[in-house]
């Protein structure tokens, strides 16, 4: 068996070794004080952000892991503690779940004011006023994606305690703080060129090729994508349910099988539930298969492409070819017509300056004449 040969990442995350097993798969560590934890997640991804900051403001902040057995009442983390019991929180999905507990519990540790011996954790929700929610936003401003989640959790937390009542709380001091500026456009949607090249690169009969046509040719995600097996198929439509909110706000779809997949998946080796399967045979999880995408991405010489930046493509390429608002909501599950309409107006702008570029020109209204 080869060994593992441990190495430092980028400077930018403190204490992030990588390292390859013997299958070649990159795996990620967290490692300090003596104390290893595998991060599953990509660098660069929400999900890795979240996970890596849990772990270092818990490797350094003695309040992450301070006993607390009874918060003060009224204060910041009792009210925490009271949603985290609630119905509502309850009704989350358990992944919800533990990103939004994480996200909260870290902002207790934070100090009122830099220097300071005080916490939020014992700041008096009656003083909790916009001020304090933009101070715990901007502590994450190096990354914004992060420092979005924690206003919208604690916009949650205080939209909970206004609709239960909790004494105490008279406004949410987090609706007018505004998110900063993320990632421009969201994920790099992938070109045509792109698409072609990743297929070069992995032809029909590879499991690479097989994701590449269930992301494209479902416009799924890869949380469904990873459970899509021959079950899911009758009389050549696949039924399945999204398993974004599946126990909030359950979606369930049916999505007639193109031809063009159905081709690749009967070239292909699959499993017998699941239609990916790893090198050991077994179903990927969706951080396993995201690393994994990254991994064929990076093979094909497209390292700013990821499995979503597909969705954006397939909306896209449905968009232009006519697809309306509403028919793009029945592919992708979407229940508001605003992310449908990004696609459709997009779309209609270049149908109509491909039609009005030329009056750019000098002299085409005579030549319309």
């Amino acid at each position: 068996m080869l060994r593992s040969v441990a190495m430092k990442v980028a400077v930018e995350y403190p204490y992030l070794y990588k390292d390859r097993d013997r299958h070649g798969n990159v795996r990620y560590y967290f490692r300090r004080n003596r104390k290893k934890t595998r991060i599953r997640a990509r660098p660069g991804t929400l999900e890795f952000q979240t996970e890596y900051d849990a772990l270092l403001e818990a490797s350094t902040s003695s309040n992450i892991t301070k006993a607390v057995e009874t918060p003060k009442v009224g204060t910041y983390r009792w009210l925490c503690e009271q949603y985290l019991r609630s119905t509502d929180f309850n009704q989350l999905d358990p992944k919800t779940q533990h990103v939004r507990r994480q996200v909260l519990e870290h902002t207790w540790a934070e100090p009122i004011a830099p220097g300071a011996n005080e916490t939020f954790a014992d700041f008096p929700v009656a003083r909790m006023g916009t001020k304090a929610v933009r101070v715990l936003r901007d502590r994450k401003r190096g990354f914004p994606e992060a420092a979005n989640v924690r206003v919208k959790a604690i916009r949650r937390l205080f939209r909970w305690a206004l609709d239960d009542e909790v004494a105490g709380v008279k406004s949410n001091p987090a609706r007018d703080v505004s998110y900063l500026r993320g990632r421009q456009g969201g994920f790099h949607s992938w070109t045509i060129d792109e698409v072609e090249r990743y297929e070069k690169c992995h032809p029909i009969g590879s499991t690479a090729r097989l994701a590449l046509a269930l992301l494209l040719y479902t416009g799924q995600r890869r949380s469904d994508i990873v459970l899509f097996g021959r079950q899911h198929v009758r009389g050549g439509w696949l039924h399945f349910t999204q398993q974004k909110n599946r126990n909030r706000r359950p979606i369930t779809l049916e999505l007639p099988v193109l031809p063009v997949l159905k081709r690749i998946i009967d070239a292909s080796k699959t499993g017998d539930l699941t239609f990916l399967v790893n090198e050991n045979g077994q179903p990927f999880t969706a951080n396993g298969f995201g690393n994994k995408m990254r991994d064929w991405c990076d093979e094909a010489g497209l390292p700013h492409c990821t499995s979503h930046g597909l969705r954006k493509t397939g909306a896209a390429i449905a968009a232009e070819n006519g697809a309306t608002a509403h028919e793009l909501m029945s592919i992708f599950g979407w229940l508001t017509l605003k992310e449908a309409e990004r696609y459709t107006r997009a779309a209609e702008q270049k149908k109509i300056a491909a039609r009005a570029m030329r009056m750019l020109e000098r002299g085409a209204k005579k030549e319309q004449e």
